[in-house]
């Protein structure tokens, strides 16, 4: 995506369709196989030229912040669904629902996890 052809209504659009999109796949998810209790985390990361860059700022507007890896923002998905929040397995479906809408508006982005 070209940042000179970003809008406001684009910004805050993406920002609804990636926040959506990580809900909707972590809850089809938790229907499919229930809440997983192996616990640990999932981000997403997305690589940037500069971390004070347009594009940068403005996944900053969307709740990435800068990673502790340079020329990275970082996304720490948060488990939306289930009793217990930590189920690693379904926060990889987030993640990898907001990867492909990423991809989708020519955003390069991979995702992470790790166990706790």
């Amino acid at each position: 995506m070209s940042e000179k052809t970003v809008t406001k209504f684009d910004k805050l659009f993406l920002k609804d369709e990636l926040m959506q999109a990580n809900e909707q796949a972590q809850q089809e998810f938790f229907e499919a196989h229930g809440e997983p209790l192996y616990c640990g985390f999932a981000w997403v990361d997305v690589p940037v030229t500069r971390t004070n860059s347009k594009e940068a700022k403005m996944l900053a507007e969307w709740g990435f912040k800068k990673s502790w890896l340079p020329k990275r923002m970082q996304f720490w998905i948060g488990q939306k669904v289930g009793n217990y929040g930590q189920s690693m397995d379904i926060k990889i479906a987030g993640a990898k629902a907001m990867v492909e809408v990423l991809a989708k508006h020519g955003i390069k982005a991979t995702y992470g996890c790790r166990a706790d």
